[in-house]
């Protein structure tokens, strides 16, 4: 069984709205958020999760290299086979702390780590996907959000499982 850990905003995490952003950084094994959704692709693809991290877009901002220390602290200390970053949508400070907590965990851990976001995120996308890879997302309240859950899934076995994913990357990712 692969294990993933999830990151999340205080959105997606369901810890506030956007207009509460200086939620702490937590932590917690129960399947939250987008998570739910995703119950059966991560079946499929023999993953499970084993905690969801979250924080307010305004806790990241106010100190990021401290978030990104604790994200990839825990990920290595959880014993994570992958990291999913996302969905994002179209928020901009999600998308961003979500890249940053990807790359972080890719480079000093060499766990593979997935972004996921829609194209709104242009600023981001240019500068992280050549790096990490970001999953194709909707924005909030378009269809395909099933879709992209379903590709993240299956990006992070194929990328545990150490397969080239070249031609997967091509055709659901930025």
């Amino acid at each position: 069984m692969k294990k993933i850990l999830m990151v999340y905003d205080q959105i997606q995490a369901g810890a506030g709205t956007k207009d509460d952003q200086m939620v702490p950084l937590k932590a917690t094994r129960e399947v939250i958020g987008p998570a739910i959704m995703m119950e059966r692709f991560l079946k499929a693809n023999d993953e499970k999760i084993i905690a969801c991290v979250y924080c307010g877009t305004g806790t990241w901002k106010e100190d990021p290299a401290e978030f990104i220390r604790k994200i990839t602290a825990l990920a290595k200390k959880l014993g994570a086979d992958g990291v999913l970053c996302g969905p994002c949508f179209n928020y901009g400070e999600y998308s961003q702390m979500a890249a940053e907590a990807a790359l972080s965990i890719q480079d000093k851990l060499h766990i593979p780590a997935i972004a996921c976001m829609s194209a709104e995120n242009e600023a981001v996308i240019s500068k992280y996907s050549k790096e990490i890879p970001i999953v194709i997302c909707p924005k909030k309240g378009a269809v395909g959000l099933n879709e992209a859950l379903e590709n993240m899934c299956h990006l992070a076995a194929e990328m545990i499982d150490h397969k080239n994913t070249d031609n997967l990357r091509k055709e659901i990712c930025f």
